[in-house]
C-alpha cells in the first residue's frame, strides 16, 4: 500500500460557489476537451448518452431540488447544481488503498495523481473513494482522475493569469475559484472564511482540500427570508448541509 505525506504546506484546490453555479456544464465540457488532448489523453466515451452511459469525465454536475419552508405561504423549492470532481483529500483513502503506488499525493502542492504506468486497473482506489471521484477508462484499462490541470497551471508558456484549471477558466458565472487553501491569506482561503465554506461529507475523515460555498436562500416575498440568508438557515430538517449529506449517501 502507498503511504501519504504527513502534510503539505501548499494545498492547491478549488472553491465552488453553489449560490451562483447555473448548471451549464461548461466546466465539464472544457475539462473533457483539455484533458482528452493533454495529460490523460485519450479519454474515451463509448456510450455517452442513455440510461447507462459510459465514459471518462473528471467533472460531473448533479442537479437537486431543495425543499424549504417559507412560513404561511407554504413550501417551495430551489434548484441547486452541485459540481463534483476529485477533492484532493489530505487523508486520501484512494492513495493508501493503491497496491502499486500508482496513486500518490504530491508533496509540493498536495495534488492527488495517478501514474498510469504503474496502474493495473484493479479499481481499489475507486472503491475506497467516498465521493465517487475516480474514473476507470475501460479502453486503456487504467484509472484516471482530475489533476487540477497540472499540465496547465504550471505551463510557463501561458500568461500567468491563464494558468488555471480548465474548469475555472471557462466558468461563465465565476462560480469556481482556484488557489492555495493551505495559505490563510490567499484569496480562496479568505473567500471560504467569509462565506462559511465547508468540506463535503466531513464525517468521512478524508479532509478534502476543495471547499463548497453554500447557496443562499431565494425568496420572492419581500418580507420573509432575506436573499442573503444562507439556505442552511431556511431549509427544514437540519438545513442544506444535512440534506446534502442525505442525498449523497442515498
Amino acid at each position: 500500500m502507498t503511504s501519504l505525506p504527513e502534510s503539505t504546506e501548499t494545498k492547491l484546490g478549488l472553491v465552488i460557489d453553489l449560490d451562483i453555479c447555473v448548471g451549464c456544464h461548461a466546466c465539464a465540457v472544457n475539462c473533457k476537451e483539455w484533458n482528452t488532448s493533454g495529460y490523460h489523453a485519450p479519454m474515451t466515451d463509448t456510450n455517452p448518452y442513455g440510461a447507462d452511459p459510459s465514459g471518462v469525465w473528471f467533472n460531473r454536475i448533479h442537479a437537486y431540488e431543495v425543499e424549504r419552508s417559507s412560513g404561511d405561504s407554504g413550501g417551495d423549492s430551489q434548484t441547486v447544481y452541485f459540481p463534483k470532481s476529485c477533492l484532493h483529500c489530505e487523508d486520501a483513502p484512494c492513495v493508501t488503498a493503491c497496491p502499486t503506488g500508482a496513486s500518490y499525493k504530491r508533496t509540493e502542492d498536495g495534488i492527488v495523481m495517478v501514474d498510469e504506468n504503474w496502474c493495473i486497473g484493479c479499481k481499489l482506489c475507486s472503491w475506497s473513494c467516498p465521493y465517487g471521484a475516480r474514473e476507470y477508462d475501460s479502453h486503456e484499462g487504467v484509472m484516471k482522475k482530475c489533476t487540477l490541470c497540472v499540465d496547465k497551471i504550471y505551463n510557463e508558456n501561458l500568461p500567468e493569469d491563464r494558468r488555471q484549471p480548465a474548469c475555472v477558466a471557462t466558468c461563465p458565472a465565476n462560480a469556481r475559484h482556484f488557489g492555495d487553501l493551505g495559505d490563510p491569506s490567499s484569496d480562496v482561503s479568505k473567500l471560504v472564511e467569509a462565506r462559511g465554506g465547508y468540506d463535503l461529507m466531513p464525517e468521512q475523515g478524508t479532509k478534502p482540500v476543495n471547499k463548497y460555498l453554500p447557496p443562499r436562500a431565494r425568496q420572492a416575498e419581500p418580507n420573509s427570508i432575506s436573499p442573503h440568508t444562507q439556505l442552511e438557515d431556511a431549509a427544514p430538517d437540519g438545513g442544506f448541509l444535512g440534506w446534502l449529506d442525505k442525498v449523497l449517501v442515498d
